[in-house]
């Protein structure tokens, strides 16, 4: 048989001799499946709630609270001065004049124009009221209230006897606030006693949990702090009593810490 007639059979056949020529000559398709590494099956719901609860376990919040005190260095003079009158025009008049006297006698003893500022500016009809009659209208009341600043505590009591002797019994003292002229130190101070407050908390807990404590991972100061001065009633300087700047300026902060534990 000859070649030609081989081949022929060879395809009558069912192309045996061709189907099996691929395998020798042609690349062997490659078997992806079987090498590439196997993926990762995803979390499950619980898996993920299980995580976020070793995240949150690792933290520790606490308070902090911190105090700071100063002496004072400044004192605040609240006064008045009020009038009177059966006409609004008249009590406005006296009570210029007083508040006049009253400036010119803080100005007297040092206190700047600055350091003085007015409050409050009212005028108001004043009424008669009996059980018979129907209310009656006796007359207008002018006032104005000062706020004056005084830098040297030494002079307060010397400020305050000023401004009684300058307007007479038309002026009221409303009383004197003592405090510092800049906080912001005393804030600041207290801002780190309450750091450490909260700090000393978290390396408890970290013992007490047996773990270690690590960074810092928030802080929010809770509230805007207290700052407390002192405060003289007006009453304090009847018959002549003029008070020393008592006790100390107190500011508090508290804070609100988060800690990582390792």
């Amino acid at each position: 048989m000859s070649v030609r007639t081989a081949l022929t059979a060879a395809a009558l056949t069912g192309g045996l001799l061709v189907g099996a020529a691929a395998p020798v000559f042609g690349a062997a398709p490659a078997a992806t499946a079987s090498l590439s590494a196997p993926s990762a099956a995803p979390a499950s719901p619980h898996t993920v709630a299980a995580r976020a609860r070793d995240r949150e376990a690792t933290t520790v919040s606490v308070s902090g609270e911190g105090r700071a005190t100063a002496a004072p260095d400044m004192a605040v003079l609240a006064v008045a001065v009020e009038a009177t009158e059966p006409t609004a025009k008249r009590a406005l008049a006296a009570q210029t004049v007083a508040a006049e006297a009253v400036l010119a006698a803080v100005r007297r003893q040092g206190i700047a124009d600055r350091d003085v500022q007015t409050e409050s500016l009212s005028l108001n009809p004043v009424y008669q009221h009996t059980d018979r009659a129907a209310s009656k209208l006796t007359g207008y009341q002018a006032g104005q209230a000062f706020s004056i600043r005084i830098r040297d505590l030494a002079r307060t009591g010397a400020v305050v006897e000023a401004v009684t002797a300058a307007a007479g019994d038309a002026v009221r003292i409303n009383g004197v606030t003592f405090d510092v002229a800049d906080p912001s130190a005393l804030r600041a101070r207290a801002r780190e006693a309450a750091h450490a407050d909260a700090r000393t908390k978290a390396e408890q807990y970290a013992r007490l949990s047996g773990r270690g404590l690590g960074r810092l991972v928030s802080v929010t100061e809770t509230g805007s702090g207290t700052h407390r001065p002192v405060e003289v009633p007006g009453a304090a300087f009847e018959a002549g009593k003029v008070p020393v700047a008592p006790g100390e300026i107190r500011d508090e902060v508290a804070v609100t810490a988060v800690y990582e534990l390792y």
